[in-house]
């Protein structure tokens, strides 16, 4: 075999390895960098307070728009969906935060029919026992509501 054969061989090799070698290592470094920024932007966001009493504030509020309305009965069904079951024909003591949240819900400036009903089946399919009183407490914060 011819000597400068081998020997543009192995450069070849040689300059194809150093490329190859380069390439693993700027990959390696943009994707620690794109773990840096995923980790900042996880630290960076504020974690939710999901306490039911947290989420009635946010409710309660009246500047809340239609989208943080939402959200939060969302986190209201995600986290606090069923109601503690009826103490014989009277309902538990914690219905009262849902009665409320309905009440104040149905008489709120920024939320719509699809929010509201939204919740309001939600609820009852997750808590049969407790259709009547979920009705009724809707039906009196929209009689509430006035004119």
């Amino acid at each position: 075999m011819n000597i400068t054969l081998l020997i543009q061989s192995i450069a070849g090799l040689v300059v194809l390895l150093a490329l190859l070698l380069f390439l693993m290592l700027f990959s390696f470094k943009t994707k620690k960098k794109e773990l840096k920024k995923t980790s900042k932007q996880a630290e960076s966001a504020p974690k939710q307070d999901t306490s039911l009493e947290a989420l009635r504030k946010v409710i309660r509020d009246s500047h809340t728009s239609s989208k943080i309305l939402k959200d939060t009965l969302d986190l209201v069904l995600k986290f606090h969906g069923t109601i503690h079951p009826k103490l014989g024909m009277r309902p538990h003591p914690d219905f009262d935060s849902y009665a409320e949240i309905l009440f104040t819900l149905s008489r709120h400036k920024h939320v719509n029919k699809d929010i509201l009903l939204k919740f309001d089946k939600e609820l009852e399919k997750r808590n049969p026992e407790y259709k009547k009183e979920i009705n009724d407490a809707l039906m009196r914060g929209l009689n509430s509501r006035g004119v």
